[in-house]
């Protein structure tokens, strides 16, 4: 059964800044309440985004992610801490986004993400975000999405600079490809282990990947929907680009 819409008390006091938002208000917060999000990736772009999506209430949150939290992952991926080295990335966000926002229900996936899960596992969310870090497994999550007709809010990030972006083929805007041609691999994605990132960059794109989420959820806005948003961090700037 979808979750209660209604907010307790308590809930009230904790959104009482989104009640009080011109064009959020309880209505807002309840879609947000009866959401159901999966964020694929509890690293660099995934702790921002599961950060904000559990402050913001989100009524379920899926966190997907098969590896273990790392002594170099803690420059950026602000959800771990040094007493969780070792352990699986979607166990160590969950136990952060739990302290955060216990009114948010969990699902913990430690399982990759392949061709074979992909369906079913998108299948029980409203939508999804990437924040992973190969081409394989984003043109997975992409099929799956599009498949479902799940809007896909897509981000990546490389030494000073990232880029987020909504992939919604049944809402009428391109579908990954023509971002992601056939052709491209990996080279196309650059690796922060190869060229490193600065940290602040991962947590620009990532609460962006949230915003985008928030207002596909509650309608607020225009979403990125066939337009890469493109940040440069020495430069301080945006801009933006049609595909």
């Amino acid at each position: 059964m979808p979750p209660d819409p209604s907010l307790s008390p308590e809930e009230a006091r904790r959104y009482a800044r989104h009640l009080v938002l011109k064009g959020m208000g309880g209505a807002g917060q309840q879609k947000l309440k009866a959401a159901k999000v999966l964020v694929v990736g509890a690293g660099g772009l995934g702790s921002p985004a599961i950060a904000y999506l559990a402050a913001a209430g989100i009524g379920r949150l899926g966190i997907a992610d098969p590896d273990q939290v790392s002594l170099s992952n803690l420059q950026r991926q602000i959800v771990h801490t040094g007493a969780g080295i070792g352990r699986n990335k979607a166990q160590s966000a969950g136990d952060f986004a739990s302290a955060l926002n216990p009114h948010v229900r969990l699902d913990l996936i430690e399982s990759a993400i392949d061709a074979g899960n992909a369906r079913a596992i998108v299948g029980a969310y409203d939508l999804v975000l990437d924040g992973t870090d190969n081409l394989a497994t984003r043109r997975i999550v992409a099929a799956a999405a599009a498949a479902l007709g799940r809007p896909l809010v897509s981000g990546a990030v490389s030494m000073f600079s990232g880029q987020v972006t909504v992939f919604a083929p049944h809402l009428g805007g391109p579908g990954h490809d023509a971002l992601y041609p056939p052709e491209a691999d990996d080279d196309a994605l650059p690796s922060c282990e190869a060229n490193g990132i600065l940290g602040p960059v991962t947590g620009i794109i990532g609460a962006l990947m949230a915003m985008e989420a928030i207002k596909l959820i509650t309608g607020i806005g225009q979403p990125l929907i066939g337009r890469l948003l493109v940040y440069d961090g020495r430069d301080g700037g945006f801009s933006e680009l049609g595909y």
